[in-house]
């Protein structure tokens, strides 16, 4: 049986924001299995019908931007759909689905945006989340700031195979944003 956005939002929204962001190797695990296939259908495109309407975006949004963050987490993986999760996101938003989600999923629409390692986005992103304001705002700010900072996320080096400058080294070291 193939899964609907319906089914994708209904498993999320029973999630909540508890096990949204955390790093829960069983939640990982149960979102890794129950939404695998639909993931890798969307990445190939064969879910872009989908984004006709606002749950059908949203949900190719938690598959392209927040299931590999998931399902793939402290691999390259996690970042392989993060160019296709904006170009939904972006399509959804100039179509005003956003606005036609309950407050605490529309943060997802913007997630993409905080996301990137483009200056632009990331100020983007500060736009988008400023309305919504709270922790939202609070950590579209910080991702910008790093951005801004470094030209890119020191956290992702390692998975990326990227080399650290000594800046980002002492950053991390510190306590930097983890991801």
């Amino acid at each position: 049986m193939s899964t609907s956005p319906t089914q994708l939002l209904q498993f999320w929204r029973d999630a909540g924001p508890r096990r949204w962001f955390a790093r829960d190797d069983a939640f990982d695990a149960d979102f890794r299995e129950r939404f695998l296939a639909t993931h890798e259908a969307a990445a190939a495109g064969a879910l872009a019908h989908w984004g006709s309407t606002a749950e059908g975006s949203l949900g190719l949004v938690l598959l392209l931007d927040q299931f590999p963050r998931n399902a793939f987490r402290g691999t390259a993986r996690m970042h392989a759909t993060d160019a296709q999760a904006r170009e939904v996101a972006d399509a959804a938003i100039a179509a005003g689905f956003d606005r036609q989600v309950d407050d605490d999923l529309r943060r997802f629409f913007y997630l993409p945006f905080m996301h990137s390692e483009a200056l632009a986005d990331q100020d983007r992103s500060v736009a988008l989340n400023e309305p919504l304001g709270g922790e939202s705002l609070r950590y579209a700010l910080h991702h910008r700031e790093i951005v801004r900072r470094f030209g890119r996320f020191p956290h992702r080096n390692a998975v990326l195979g990227r080399q650290s400058s000594g800046e980002e080294e002492r950053f991390l070291a510190e306590g930097g944003f983890g991801g």
